[in-house]
């Protein structure tokens, strides 16, 4: 896996989730979280995410020469949008339509958000790594 990821391939997969998640919401056809869930799920599964493979051509500069964004960080960024669409699918798939409208919302906003330029999940991730770092230094 590269240690980086071109900002510009990182921003087109977040617009792909917004896009799907907000025409799960306005639709309330599960199609429409399936197809982010099954390409989050390759680039977690199979290092590859097809929305990522398909940009890369439109990139016009060489790779390394765009803002970096870590690859290990939008894993984790990864790992939330696919639970967080999971859970959405199988609420819609059980009628349980207020829990697969808001997991939905949640995913949509909180990529909607990280285009605008904060990232929620890196957030949740250094206040994770802070607590960790702070036990590992109250047991030594």
């Amino acid at each position: 896996m590269p240690l980086s990821i071109p900002r510009p391939l990182v921003r087109l997969n977040q617009s792909f989730i917004f896009i799907f998640a907000t025409m799960f919401i306005i639709s309330s056809n599960w199609l429409f979280l399936a197809v982010p869930l099954s390409a989050g799920l390759m680039g977690l599964l199979f290092k590859f995410n097809p929305v990522i493979k398909a940009g890369k051509p439109f990139l016009k500069k060489p790779l390394n020469t765009y803002i970096p964004e870590d690859a290990e960080q939008q894993q984790f960024n990864q790992k939330i949008a696919v639970t967080l669409l999971t859970i959405s699918l199988l609420a819609d798939i059980s009628s349980i339509q207020w829990l697969a409208n808001t997991a939905a919302i949640m995913v949509a906003l909180a990529s909607l958000i990280a285009i605008l330029g904060f990232c929620i999940g890196c957030f949740v991730r250094y206040q994770w790594k802070q607590i960790q770092y702070r036990r590992s230094q109250h047991s030594s």
